[in-house]
């Protein structure tokens, strides 16, 4: 298609209007009876749904880890050389579009959806359990070492660095440009116009789309109950409050009211202002970690992290003649499937909040910023955790004895242990209530059909079915319930592998076919 053609899709096209709604005919209707019929599933046999979801996520994790591996080191290059070449010039949108948000909000919304739950889940235990060898330890170094704090680092900074972010700029990226460079609607099957055409209008574009709902929403779901654990475990822990499964669920319910009052109110009035606070707590926190753990320790732990990730960035991205197989099948295996899975839903909601950048300015700060801040909260928190287990203060001394708990340990070695231990569990909550009012953001632009104005009522029941989903199945399915729908989250990673290697050669095809024209898109 050349550019100056009507675009293959526009924004609502085959859409239906009825009862107030505004919806892609094949994608909403067929997404949310998969959604039911898995819940149904779930619940009725949880042992049974769980055993084959974690049997099929292993499959894929055992039988492709070399393309998951290949893939991501091949996304980390495609940014770094999109970066330097003539074509980061590019600006989204087109010469004169300007950006809708201001840099320090258009940071915090991309890393709040991105990853911000994670670090707060597992910037202590994931360290600790590398170097005390809770699950096995990088490259098989032993454990309880000095060798084994610096693999520990850089491994964990490794799993939260350029890798995932790269995943997500691809998928960002390309939605961006043909969305606002192309004229194309803001869903996934408009990144493979330029490869299939008209084709994307028909089934193989309604499975991409299907797949990304699925993938959004049983990510989210997910997180939410595993955050939810986190945040009634730090509940336990402080103030004696049962940590029960009604506990969990009575979360799960205030932050998907909260998480329903802001996306009614849009990016703008909702996201936006959650995000930011976000990052005013994360800040207060990060900095109180840093000082009353000593700022001479800390620097000392943000250099040798940084050496670390530097050290072992090119033998953990290896997979040929691997030593480790069940540590980084069971680790940067599972978590750039993970990644993966997200990616429709990260991907697109980092397009949705990036229009006007060049392709130079979005790839930066999507690509290094989040490193970056990711290399200091780590060395902030992992670093005080590891150096509590080797002087064998607190919770930690023994190692890792209940992930959701390590965080609480850690801070209860420092000044204001229930202020700040407060602070983190606020901290969660918030993380939640940004990444559900981005995905129903992101999934209602999906169903329907790539508009970004349709009915505020879809927005509302996209986001009450993620705190549907995890309540119903923490409280009816249990821990396996959940277990089983995370299973099912990572094992869509690997034909989402597949469609974003395509969806690359798309973006590259794109860019240079736009900057043979002009100067018209570029900065």
């Amino acid at each position: 298609m050349s550019h100056e053609q009507e675009p293959v899709l526009t924004p609502g096209q085959d859409n239906t209007q009825r009862w107030g709604l505004d919806f892609h005919s094949p994608v909403f209707p067929l997404s949310a009876l998969c959604i039911l019929g898995f819940i149904i599933y779930a619940l009725i046999a949880p042992q049974t749904a769980n055993t084959q979801l974690t049997a099929a996520r292993g499959w894929a994790i055992t039988h492709f880890d070399w393309l998951f591996m290949a893939a991501g080191n091949l996304f980390v290059l495609l940014c770094l050389i999109l970066i330097v070449l003539p074509l980061g010039r590019i600006r989204l949108g087109g010469a004169d579009t300007r950006p809708e948000y201001s840099t320090l909000s258009w940071f915090s919304m991309l890393f709040a959806a991105g990853m911000g739950i994670g670090l707060m889940f597992w910037s202590v235990a994931e360290p600790v359990a590398y170097y005390t060898d809770w699950y096995g330890t990088p490259l098989n170094v032993a454990a309880n070492t000095t060798e084994a704090a610096r693999a520990a680092m850089g491994a964990t900074v490794f799993h939260w660095g350029l890798h995932p972010w790269a995943i997500y700029a691809v998928v960002g990226l390309s939605l961006a440009f043909f969305a606002y460079n192309r004229g194309l609607p803001l869903t996934l099957r408009s990144a493979f116009t330029p490869l299939f055409g008209q084709k994307v209008r028909g089934w193989p574009g309604h499975i991409v789309d299907i797949l990304a709902v699925l993938a959004t929403i049983f990510g989210l779901a997910t997180s939410l109950g595993l955050g939810a654990t986190q945040a009634a475990t730090g509940l336990n822990y402080l103030f004696g409050l049962p940590n029960t499964i009604v506990t969990q669920v009575a979360i799960i319910v205030v932050v998907t009211v909260i998480a329903l009052f802001s996306v009614w109110r849009g990016i703008d009035g909702g996201v936006k202002l959650f995000s930011n606070i976000n990052m005013v707590i994360a800040l207060a926190l990060l900095l109180f970690v840093m000082i009353a753990g000593s700022l001479t320790v800390f620097m000392h732990h943000l250099g040798s992290a940084s050496l670390a990730y530097l050290e072992y960035l090119l033998p953990l991205s290896n997979w040929i003649g691997r030593d480790d197989e069940s540590w980084y099948h069971g680790w940067t295996v599972f978590y750039w499937a993970w990644w993966i899975s997200w990616s429709p839903f990260v991907g697109m909601f980092i397009a949705r909040v990036s229009r006007g950048r060049t392709v130079r300015e979005f790839l930066i700060a999507v690509l290094m910023v989040p490193t970056l801040v990711t290399l200091v909260w780590m060395a902030a928190f992992g670093g005080n955790a590891i150096d509590q287990v080797q002087m064998g203060l607190g919770g930690l001394a023994s190692g890792i004895s209940d992930v959701s708990l390590a965080m609480f340990q850690m801070l209860e070695q420092l000044p204001l242990t229930t202020l700040t231990s407060s602070c983190a569990i606020v901290l969660v909550l918030v993380f939640f209530i940004t990444s559900s009012d981005s995905g129903s953001l992101v999934i209602d632009s999906i169903t329907a059909g790539g508009k970004t104005d349709a009915p505020r009522g879809q927005r509302v029941f996209w986001a009450t079915l993620e705190g549907a989903i995890a309540a119903i199945l923490l409280y009816g399915g249990g821990s396996e319930a959940l277990t089983a729908l995370q299973a099912g989250a990572v094992a869509t990673g690997l034909p989402f592998t597949l469609v974003l290697v395509v969806m690359s050669v798309a973006l590259v095809k794109g860019l240079v076919e736009e900057s043979r024209r002009p100067g018209l898109s570029r900065a």
